[in-house]
């Protein structure tokens, strides 16, 4: 029986994108991990298959389902092993692309969605700025009016997907104060990329012409997504680029928050489940002593307690879940399972790599890079300790 709010035609959802994730893209992880890049025809093949599309309208290409369907996408991603392999593919659709479908034009929604959801382009968020952090409405990029559009400049960090995006749904002041009511989305396209540079990331990033370059980061984690820190400098957007009204974007990220929240914590209950996978059948073959590390008390009073993490894990996620469908979530419970699963997804991984002892350090089991991956979860999306401060606010402290 499916967990709810999960129905039937979810769980055959799943085992067709499981049957995928297994053949096709966990055999190539740590390939992928390695040249911390995620091949473009990825991206095609899961377009092909109609699950970049899942909670989209037919009308742009989508499969006209919820978010119930995207979750057992993400959830399924993330079973890979790899945060950075579910981060490049899921991004684009889970947090640039829907601004443009709540909030655009008919026009824009026409121009942008679609390829995004065959997988032909890719969008990203770029809404992190150098010494902002957290701080959405500190956003310094600015766009001066000028005839026919604005003229952009700053630099955006931290951009999951900046290397290689077609274009960007950024963040921008708009107005001298900024602040909360002084910043505005602009839609900020790149040029074609030169030809033979799909998946060559340095010539990806140049500067094509129009006053943007994005440099690739390293990272503790997540090394098959490429992050960028992204500058602007005189960069030309015209009008009809605007998403929303004009100061009006602080409200959009606002909004934007809940389902990107949400989305880390169905990601951070689907890793638990993946390293306790592996680490339980770790311990039942690992012998020391004499016996079977799964035979030592410790050993499965340590996978007890994780077990049960995991699942209360889910638990809460889950209710979240089913209150977004139903548009009933409120911030509060969306920041308590952003917190809590998190959290828990750095003390499981840790555990797990314990278990494994020595092993657990080396790049063969992967339980390693569950750990580096789960450190960004305590951070992106809202750190933990904005995160207490929106549920101590909201409880009344």
């Amino acid at each position: 029986m499916p967990d709810p709010p999960f129905l039937a035609e979810h769980e055959e959802l799943r085992t067709s994108i499981r049957r995928w994730v297994d053949a096709e893209l966990k055999p190539h992880v740590q390939e992928w991990e390695d040249a911390e890049w995620v091949p473009s025809s990825v991206f095609r093949r899961a377009g092909e298959l109609g699950f970049l599309g899942l909670a989209y309208p037919s009308e742009y290409g989508g499969q006209d389902g919820g978010p119930l369907h995207e979750a057992v996408f993400q959830q399924e991603l993330a079973r890979s092993g790899s945060a950075g392999l579910a981060a490049a593919i899921g991004a684009p659709m889970t947090i640039a692309t829907p601004p443009i479908l709540k909030f655009g034009t008919e026009e824009q929604r026409r121009r942008w969605v679609p390829p995004v959801l065959t997988g032909e382009k890719v969008a990203a968020l770029a809404i992190t700025e150098p010494g902002t952090g957290s701080d959405v409405a500190g956003v310094g990029t600015t766009a001066r009016k000028v005839d026919g559009g604005f003229v952009v400049n700053g630099e955006k960090c931290y951009i999951t997907g900046g290397v290689r995006a077609d274009h960007l749904v950024a963040a921008v002041k708009t107005s001298e104060e900024g602040g909360h009511g002084g910043i505005s989305f602009l839609v900020i396209e790149r040029p074609p990329a030169p030809e033979g540079s799909e998946d060559d990331p340095a010539l990806l990033g140049a500067d094509r012409g129009d006053g943007i370059t994005a440099r690739p980061l390293q990272k503790l984690g997540w090394h098959a997504s490429d992050t960028a820190l992204i500058s602007l400098q005189d960069v030309f957007v015209p009008d009809d680029h605007l998403l929303g009204e004009l100061h009006g974007a602080f409200k959009l990220i606002m909004a934007n928050f809940a389902w990107e929240r949400i989305s880390m914590a169905l990601g951070a209950v689907a890793g638990m489940d993946a390293v306790l996978e592996t680490t339980k059948a770790y311990v039942a073959e690992r012998r020391a002593f004499g016996r079977r590390i799964a035979d030592f008390q410790g050993t499965r009073w340590a996978l007890a307690e994780m077990g049960t993490k995991a699942e209360a894990c889910r638990a809460l996620t889950y209710e979240a879940l089913r209150k977004h469908d139903l548009g009933v979530v409120t911030p509060m419970e969306v920041a308590q399972v952003k917190l809590m699963t998190q959290r828990a997804m750095v003390e499981v991984a840790d555990g797990c790599l314990q278990l494994h002892g020595g092993a657990g350090y080396m790049k063969e089991y992967g339980v390693e890079r569950a750990l580096r991956d789960a450190r960004l979860g305590p951070i992106g999306g809202g750190t933990d300790e904005i995160m207490k401060d929106v549920i101590g606010r909201m409880m009344g402290v």
